[in-house]
């Protein structure tokens, strides 16, 4: 095209740009509308079908021109780091068209709620010692601000795995203790278990992180003076301690003696009681084990909160919500409360929330209940958006790890994300009848490398491993694919899906949030951290007086 004609075609696009809507609002992407698989300007036909496109993606090049960060250090006075544990950029897509396909949209036009925070960079997951990482020397590089071994919590990579004696002089300062030390409120959220990889590094420091509960030590860590997980969660002791504490892992606080409300029995063999200790550790705090002692809490009145929900994991949000599972607060809901209580604190807090079963959904095979997870963790940090200001609060969301979770084939725009492929036709048009493999099979949009492959469940989630592996095609047209109890199938089989060692992505807003871009080692987000709130400093300020 010659300028004169491209001059003519962009003046066109522009007169007509008031016929169309956002597509963020979910009008502009729809078939038929948007030039995807309707009447479009490349075809001689109406270009108000395409010009919205142009208009939308004009408007957010404007509103990019405008942004302003306070890149002052310590210009944060609040830090909330959210992490989607095993949430890659696969599932970030797959979840945000299916949160649109629930609100009744085609989908692929949503945005989750952290994707419209206005600065983005990749994060390298690998571990020291790992191409592809696990969740302990993930974790350790972004509280730390130092890569480190996989399984290893929070210590340098000195230390050999599962072998307390080589920890002497290992143990890595966390960002959370820093920001005890400085006198802020602290906090963490998860729907793992408190003692699980993620969430224990950010108070705890130890070789192996299977180290939840004294019943886990080996008489080598036990006779070197190593302490479980749980146990140091107890001990922390900087500034006036732990704040918020709420996920599952009851089972790591309470003796085996000890029988909780689930019927499950506790794990320790010390017979200590650390839900008890907490109480009488604290002033002005609580102890909660389901949904109805949270809502109780009163934010105004407790300094600490403590919340066991579960023996072991919280449930999937997906069961927690559909399948009428109750008793457990979402994580939403946590996370507002963590902030109610938490912002009391003149000195501001640092939360660290967890999306935790994102991972294990993965690990099962189950994309559905991954990306209802994914869509719970948008909704968290929607409220936390909502309850904190840009000005003086750091806000980030990354994952930890991906998974081998992958979505292909050629679907129409808007086939259901867990469904079955359909394509279009030469002409555009989505077709009836289900695309085909090379042996006549269905196949669907979303599956994985990797893993156990397929199952049909009534249920699903974790159940998935009281069936033998079953990867490889199927035939999959008299199945439910769009069912939660669905696990699809699997190319490589393993027992377990693995992780993945691609990058993740960070999203980011509020001071400092600006040094979120290009590619970066993940201990970067550490030093962001610290940079925004200037924690060091002033924990080593608090330190002499």
């Amino acid at each position: 095209m010659n300028k004169k004609l491209l001059v003519v075609a962009i003046s066109a696009m522009l007169g007509l740009a008031a016929c169309g809507s956002d597509g963020d609002n979910g009008t502009a992407g729809t078939p038929g509308s948007n030039g995807s698989n309707g009447s479009n300007g490349s075809n001689g036909k109406d270009w108000t079908a395409v010009n919205q496109w142009y208009v939308d993606a004009q408007a957010r090049v404007t509103k990019a021109e405008g942004l302003t960060v306070n890149n002052d250090v310590g210009a944060a006075k609040n830090v909330i780091l959210f992490v989607g544990d095993g949430m890659g950029v696969s599932t970030i897509t797959a979840a945000r068209i299916l949160e649109g396909q629930l609100k009744g949209k085609t989908g692929e036009e949503n945005s989750l709620s952290f994707e419209t925070l206005p600065y983005v960079g990749l994060s390298k997951t690998y571990n020291v010692d790992g191409q592809t990482p696990d969740s302990a020397g993930t974790m350790s590089a972004m509280m730390t601000g130092v890569k480190t071994d996989v399984g290893v919590i929070s210590q340098a990579e000195g230390v050999v795995r599962a072998n307390c004696a080589s920890t002497k002089d290992q143990n890595l300062v966390t960002s959370l203790e820093l920001a005890a030390m400085a006198g802020m409120a602290t906090g963490v959220v998860t729907t793992a278990r408190l003692t699980h990889a993620t969430p224990a590094a950010t108070y705890a420091h130890v070789p192996e992180r299977d180290w939840e509960a004294d019943s886990n030590l080996p008489a080598e860590a036990v006779t070197n003076g190593c302490k479980d997980i749980a146990a140091q969660m107890l001990d922390f002791n900087y500034g006036s301690g732990l704040n918020v504490m709420m996920g599952g892992g009851r089972r790591a606080f309470i003796p085996k003696t000890t029988v909780d409300p689930e019927g499950k029995a506790g794990k320790r063999n010390d017979g200590r009681d650390l839900t008890a200790e907490w109480m009488s550790k604290y002033t002005n705090a609580a102890y909660v084990q389901d949904r109805d002692g949270f809502l109780s809490v009163d934010a105004a009145s407790t300094d600490h909160l403590l919340g066991l929900f579960n023996s072991s994991h919280m449930e999937y949000d997906y069961d927690r919500k559909e399948a009428g599972v109750t008793g457990e607060p979402s994580l939403a809901e946590m996370t507002a409360k963590s902030i109610d209580i938490l912002k009391k604190n003149s000195k501001g807090f640092v939360l660290i929330v967890e999306a935790g079963r994102i991972d294990h959904a993965h690990h099962a095979g189950n994309a559905a209940r991954a990306l209802y997870d994914t869509v719970a963790l948008s909704e968290a940090v929607r409220v936390a958006m909502e309850k904190t200001s840009a000005n003086d609060t750091l806000l980030m969301v990354t994952a930890d790890h991906s998974h081998v979770f992958t979505i292909a084939g050629y679907p129409t725009r808007g086939n259901p994300i867990l469904g079955l492929v359909k394509s279009n036709d030469a002409n555009g048009v989505a077709e009836v009848t289900n695309s085909t493999d090379a042996n006549g099979l269905p196949y669907t949009t979303v599956g994985y490398a990797n893993g156990m492959g397929y199952a049909s469940l009534a249920t699903g989630g974790d159940e998935r491993y009281n069936f033998p592996v079953d990867a490889g095609r199927k035939d999959l047209n008299f199945v439910d694919t769009q069912s939660a109890g669905f696990h699809q199938e699997a190319l490589v089989p393993l027992s377990d899906e693995t992780h993945a060692g691609e990058d993740v992505a960070i999203f980011a807003r509020g001071p400092s949030s600006d040094l979120i871009q290009g590619t970066v080692e993940q201990n970067h987000i550490f030093h962001v951290m610290n940079r925004a709130a200037n924690l060091v400093v002033k924990a080593e300020a608090a330190a002499v007086k």
